[in-house]
Formats: structure tokens, sequence, C-alpha cells
């Protein structure tokens, strides 16, 4: 499926989209706002996003719905441990025929591709996506063949669960442009989510349940056109590297975020800052998107984990002690 012209669509109606897509999401997942958001966001900067929360909060289940409230192609595959390569990226089959080897295409031929339980799957077959998130394309037997775009990778994965898992290698963290935790439900939403089932929701038949397409291609490439064109100032810019070098000096990090860190910081507060109806930039924004973007790209040391830091308390701690701009 190739982009549409990002003229077709006017920025306004391309934001009215977007925010009937949350609306739209929402009649199918209940109390996960800031994750839906998460993922319009990943879509206005054409990145990749890891949902990380237990079993049962939904993950997949937004995924799904996301997909079925955009005009996009999206397909799924379920990781486990003997998923191989070619099982992702695709490969060439031998026809009879033709006594040729023709090239069958993976999964990740599509627009929207969930990679359900991405942990559950060894080194080599996690690294069979890397090349796919990063340049967009696939190489088989030497062969680079393009993806269709948009393309995005949502990832989900159990942080409780530890046996037959296999830890994601710092550089394919790096690929992912956010990292969302999907929190366990408030005690109203929770509720709300009985009520519907006890109505008969059917969280396998999203059509029953409204859910509809209500963006596309043309929107998505109107609201990234306008999201890029957000103003920024040199101050601002500053704020974002501050941030960024205070947690390369953090004692209890031993590893900070890096300068493509710092520039996916910017991206996802500009398209923030857009979503919320503004053409420029501001610390407010940056401070909301700190978090999800870089709590993926740091790692705390194993003493200071023992005492119970966490990422995102080094990045609360980072973002009080960084000096905001006027």
């Amino acid at each position: 499926m190739s982009a549409v012209p990002a003229g077709a669509v006017s920025a306004d109606a391309a934001r009215e989209a977007l925010t009937a897509l949350r609306t739209e999401v929402g009649k199918a997942v209940v109390g996960q706002d800031a994750a839906v958001t998460g993922l319009v966001v990943a879509l206005l900067c054409e990145g990749h996003v890891l949902l990380e929360g237990v079993p049962g909060v939904a993950k997949t289940l937004l995924i799904r719905t996301l997909a079925a409230a955009l005009s996009l192609e999206s397909k799924r595959i379920q990781f486990t441990p003997d998923l191989m390569p070619g099982d992702v990226t695709g490969s060439l089959v031998y026809d009879a025929r033709t006594t040729k080897f023709e090239f069958r295409e993976g999964p990740v031929f599509t627009n929207l591709l969930l990679a359900d339980e991405i942990n559950r799957t060894p080194p080599k077959t996690q690294a069979s996506l890397l090349e796919a998130m990063e340049e967009r394309q696939v190489s088989v037997e030497g062969t680079p063949r393009p993806l269709p775009r948009p393309f995005l990778v949502a990832a989900t994965q159990n942080p409780v669960e530890y046996e037959g898992t296999y830890s994601l290698p710092e550089a394919q963290l790096d690929r992912f442009l956010l990292k969302l935790t999907v929190p366990l439900p408030e005690r109203a939403d929770e509720i709300n989510v009985l009520a519907r089932h006890d109505a008969g929701f059917n969280p396998r038949d999203l059509a029953a349940a409204g859910v509809g397409a209500v963006a596309g291609p043309a929107e998505l490439a109107a609201a990234r056109t306008a999201a890029a064109q957000i103003r920024t100032t040199p101050e601002v810019l500053g704020y974002i590297v501050d941030i960024c070098r205070a947690t390369r000096t953090s004692p209890s990090l031993s590893l900070g975020a890096s300068p493509r860190g710092a520039t996916a910081l910017l991206a996802t507060a500009k398209a923030w800052a857009w979503l919320s109806g503004r053409d420029y930039l501001t610390p407010d924004d940056v401070k909301a998107l700190a978090r999800p973007t870089l709590r993926h790209r740091v790692s705390v040391r194993p003493e200071a984990e023992l005492e119970g830091v966490s990422s995102d308390g080094v990045l609360d701690g980072v973002l009080a002690s960084v000096a905001v701009p006027r």
C-alpha cells in the first residue's frame, strides 16, 4: 500500500481524524488512554512501539483495535521459541512448474505488524526484524525488498514471566521509538470492562463493537508533514540535549540515552505538540514524552535495581534536576 500525498488532506482534517481514532479505539479498550496516545504519536513519527504489561491488560486487543480503526493492512506474528527468521521475512520457494525459486513474502510485508510476545523467540529471529524496523526493507539471499509504507511494528512483551523468554538486545530496543507500559486498570475501568462483557462484547468481533476505519494513509501523511513543521527554539533543543546528557552521568545508570534518543524525543514531542493543537514546541511537550521515549534507552545498574530503582524513577529525577528554559 503506497502513501497518499500529504496535500490530499488538510492538517486540521488529519488532526480531527486522529482524534476520532483515539475515540474509536476506546470503543473496545477501556482505560488505556496513555497507550492509545502513544501509538498515535508513533504513527505520526513512523516509529515502532513496544508495549509491556502483564497478561490480560488488553495489549493485543489494543493493537488489533488500532488496526481496525485504520484503513491499513495489518498482520500478526505469534512469536514462539521455534519461530525462524524466514517465518517473519519470507523465503525463496522452489516452483516445480517454472523450475525457479520464487520469493514468498512473510507477514512482515504489511503496514501494521503485531509482534505478539516478541521476547519468546530466540535472538536470531528477533534480529530478523532489525533491518525491517530501521531501513523499512528486508534482505533475503542478498536481495533487498522494500516494505509497504507506512510500516509500524507494535510488539508486546510480558515483564514478569522470565521462563522461556529472551531479553531484547540493546540494539533492538533502540529501534523502538516508544516503550509504553500497559498497567492494570483502575477499579472503575475494570467494572466498565466487566459491564461491556456482560452486555455481550466479544473482543474477537470488533465490527460488532462498532469499531470502523476513521483514518488512513492520507490522514497520516498530512499529519506527519504538519508535525514535522512544529516550530522549535534553541532553548528547547538545548533542554532535550541536557536531559539526555544528564542520563549519561547518572550514578544509577550504566547506559544513558544516545543522540538517537535525543532525536527520538524531539520527534515525539513535536508530534504531541501538534496533536495538542499547537504549532510550536514547549518544555512541557518534552517532559510529557520523555519517559516513554527514553525508558528503554537507558540501563539501570544492577546494584541500583536491587535497591528498587527503576528507569522511570531515574528519568523523573533527571527531569527534576535539569533546568527548564523560560
